[in-house]
């Protein structure tokens, strides 16, 4: 029985390795094509915007991407120098601040994601859709498993 839970443990690490790994090597490879100067960071906040909700407090953001409020700070200013947020008071509030992505944004945003084409046609080439959806819907699952645990 121990031996059994050595290697579903050895197992579960290596499959948290790969997912590291996989990050690293996409996310530099994505990084690389991302125009206009856009860092990962701040697409990333563009790409929240597009997928999670229209418009959060810097606070939100932050506790979003794990990351300090000074951080998600540096990041907004950058993108709201680039005319691809707005950062605008809170109406219900007078010290909170409401960030929204501007029209630009939105474009920017769709722009880095069409700039990866080639490198996601040249991948499927390699890895059948229907395969790579299957495993989405698993690494989704993993992804909310570890989303609630950081909360516990």
């Amino acid at each position: 029985m121990a031996e059994q839970a050595q290697g579903d443990t050895e197992a579960m690490y290596n499959f948290f390795n790969e997912i590291g790994i996989i990050s690293q090597l996409s996310t530099a490879m994505f990084e690389q094509r991302l125009p206009d100067g856009l860092t990962l960071s701040q697409f990333s906040v563009l790409n929240w915007f597009a997928r999670v909700d229209t418009q959060a407090t810097p606070g939100r953001l932050a506790k979003a991407f794990q990351v300090t409020g000074g951080a998600m700070t540096n990041t907004l200013k950058k993108l709201e120098a680039k005319k691809l947020i707005t950062v605008m008071p809170d109406e219900s509030s007078g010290r909170k601040k409401r960030v929204t992505m501007t029209k630009k944004g939105r474009r920017l945003r769709d722009k880095a994601i069409a700039s990866t084409a080639p490198l996601l046609i040249e991948f499927a080439e390699l890895f059948p859709v229907e395969k790579i959806r299957r495993s989405t819907r698993q690494l989704a699952q993993v992804r909310q498993y570890l989303d609630d645990y950081r909360y516990r």
